[in-house]
């Protein structure tokens, strides 16, 4: 068995060996749970630097394939692999870990936080990696349990409230999905007469349209939820408010991304029938959730509440990209992914980096902080700027390939998506101009420290991305672009081979 045959079983269990390596520190030894924590997470950054070396860009079938047996009575297997679409995703888990643990603030329980860190970089990764239908579950539903003692214990004052709701809202839909996954297995019993849970054995399953209709929103509901969409939502701000700093920015950077690549991997290529029936519900409320959540975001007068509201249109509008099916639609949402998760994830950083300091959210209490902190207001309005798809930023390119792919599904869709782009830099330009611009009318601003080189070193890199995918995106979308090529012209009858690399 050579490297390239366990790299993603390493990818998967390596943060998970390193939870358990820091639940044995002594006690003596907590205060260097974060250096350790950190080390961790760079080698997993490294290991899955890997995949994107030495992964071929001119198929689209799964590479890195590995297959155990796991319950074999009833055809569960520990089965793993990669194409274009889970790669990127892999790799922004792999690069916003480091970065979030190495920008933590937290002072208790220092060694339960990283590890609880490093337990969810497992599940993010186990779960766009798994290709058996009862691993990708359990994957899923852990990733709950490192978010919940997140928000849980170092959360804010509203914590209890935000953990469950965030906990139920996620349990519902990942029991629907159990379900619509339990009713799959019994469809291929009864076609085949074996046991499977392999996603690539679902894809050759007949499917009549009613039940189909019924797995399919059992799938839809969970993935919904978890985008959020509207009126699916309503659990997103309480639970970005409430957690700390690193939890909101891997919420938002890579926890929302599971629902629309579930759409991807599962919900398109599984149910084609109830997906065409169903594609004008959805994307409905694809563009609600791009015009109700940028009206939300206006009313906010809470600077964290104004970036959690502004993930639901924006999600919204990755949705509308998916849903419309073509060329452009896809790529260009599988690259507002990584460009969201990068520009508001950053944003929810220095978010938390005003609040070490002032101690509030609340935007009337902020101003003039270019006069005290230039370093921070450059990095802040550059991120903005990202987040409002300014041409020559990452967010730019992603936004505009998904509105040329809606205009090509129906002009009308574009027209309605494009208001994002229009409230987007409204709300986000409000923002800017209330927090960094204007007099400072607060003694406590006047006294405010700017950024410590710890802080510039934790929001560079995300800088560079920003450029760089907004200045040359080819790399990009050349990783992705036989996989999703593949999806969008054969969606109705989707079928993964399985890569075997050559000697």
């Amino acid at each position: 068995m050579n490297f390239e045959n366990i790299l993603l079983t390493l990818l998967i269990f390596l943060p998970l060996g390193g939870a358990l390596l820091l639940s044995l520190l002594p006690k003596a030894l907590e205060s260097k749970a974060q250096s350790l924590a950190l080390g961790i997470s760079l080698l997993e950054f490294i290991l899955s630097l890997f995949l994107l070396r030495t992964f071929d860009s001119s198929s689209h079938l799964l590479q890195f394939v590995q297959k155990v047996s796991w319950i074999p009575s009833l055809g569960i297997s520990f089965f793993v692999g990669i194409d274009g679409i889970s790669l990127w995703l892999i790799l922004l888990t792999t690069f916003l870990t480091p970065i979030v643990i190495f920008s933590s603030t937290v002072k208790q329980h220092i060694k339960g936080y990283m590890a609880c860190f490093l337990i969810l970089e497992t599940a993010m990764i186990g779960t766009f990696v798994s290709l058996d239908l009862f691993l990708f579950y359990i994957f899923w539903e852990l990733m709950l349990v490192p978010m919940y003692f997140m928000i849980g214990i170092w959360g804010g004052q509203n914590r209890i409230y935000a953990t469950l709701k965030f906990f139920i809202y996620t349990l519902a839909g990942g029991v629907c999905m159990l379900l619509a996954i339990l009713f799959l297995v019994y469809l291929h019993y009864d076609q085949f007469g074996t046991f499977s849970t392999s996603l690539l054995d679902m894809y050759s399953l007949n499917i009549p349209f009613h039940p189909q209709a019924l797995l399919f929103l059992a799938f839809a509901f969970a993935f919904l939820i978890k985008i959020p969409s509207v009126p699916f939502h309503t659990w997103l701000p309480d639970a970005h408010v409430e957690a700390p700093t690193g939890g909101s920015v891997i919420l938002a950077g890579v926890l929302l991304k599971m629902g629309a690549y579930g759409f991807l991997r599962f919900a398109i290529p599984l149910f084609p029938q109830a997906l065409h029936f169903f594609t004008p519900f959805l994307v409905t409320l694809a563009l609600a959730g791009i015009i109700y959540g940028a009206f939300l975001a206006l009313a906010q007068k809470d600077l964290k509440k104004l970036v959690a509201y502004s993930s639901i249109s924006h999600m919204g509008l990755i949705l509308l990209g998916i849903l419309v099916l073509n060329e452009h639609g896809l790529s260009g949402s599988v690259f507002q992914m990584l460009s969201h998760g990068l520009s508001t994830g950053a944003l929810f950083l220095m978010v938390g980096m005003i609040y070490d300091r002032r101690h509030t959210k609340e935007i009337a209490l902020l101003g003039g902080l270019t006069k005290v902190m230039p370093v921070f207001a450059v990095f802040f309005l550059i991120i903005t700027l990202a987040s409002i798809a300014l041409p020559s930023t990452n967010g730019f390119i992603g936004e505009f390939l998904i509105l040329i792919g809606a205009f090509e599904k129906n002009p009308l869709y574009a027209v309605l998506g494009g208001t994002s782009v229009i409230l987007g830099a409204y709300y986000m330009l409000w923002m800017v101009q209330r927090v960094l611009f204007g007099p400072i009318q607060h003694e406590e601003n006047k006294k405010l420290q700017d950024l410590s080189w710890k802080e510039i070193v934790t929001l560079l890199p995300i800088v560079v991305f920003i450029f760089w995918m907004g200045l040359y995106p080819k790399p990009f979308f050349e990783k992705m672009e036989k996989s999703l090529d593949h999806l969008a012209a054969h969606y109705d009858k989707y079928d993964l081979g399985i890569y075997e690399r050559k000697p």
